[in-house]
């Protein structure tokens, strides 16, 4: 008996829809992802055993760079009109600040961000009196409790 063999059936199928789906959804994730916000200055930051999560929002950020400028910066909610119509959005305000008004530029944005936890971020390259400065006349301005913001230090073994 000759054995017959059965001839197949070429499948063909159709891949638009499926790079349709995919554009969709690279597309939906681009609109929806929130980046982090730009810093008012790039520091390098000095590193640390210690790891805390900071939360999304309320931060004061205070940074001071290698050329000891000293920068505040904080994110708020702000009514804007558009076409006649309000609408709520956030603003990212940044106030440049020296070691004798740091406090009182601090104490201003807290009067509209209350409950904000105050974050500093100094450059490794910064110097100490700088620092020193900033904390102090922090501190003469009952702001006494804040973050120190590090790298995290890899172990090497």
């Amino acid at each position: 008996m000759a054995i017959k063999k059965k001839r197949r059936v070429n499948i063909s199928i159709d891949m638009t829809p499926m790079v349709d789906i995919a554009f969709l959804l690279l597309i939906f994730y681009m609109a929806t992802t929130q980046f982090k916000p730009p810093e008012a200055r790039a520091v390098e930051l000095p590193d640390s055993h210690s790891q805390i999560e900071l939360p999304d929002k309320d931060i004061i950020n205070i940074t001071v760079t290698k050329y000891d400028s000293i920068y505040v910066d904080f994110v708020l909610k702000t009514t804007v009109n558009i076409e006649g119509r309000d609408v709520l959005t956030t603003a990212r305000l940044v106030r440049t600040a020296d070691k004798f008004t740091v406090a009182h530029v601090i104490n201003r944005a807290r009067a509209r961000v209350p409950r904000a936890l105050i974050v500093i971020k100094a450059d490794q390259d910064a110097s100490f009196g700088v620092m020193q400065d900033v904390m102090k006349s922090m501190q003469e301005n009952y702001l006494e409790r804040f973050l120190i913001i590090t790298d995290l230090e890899v172990d090497e073994k």
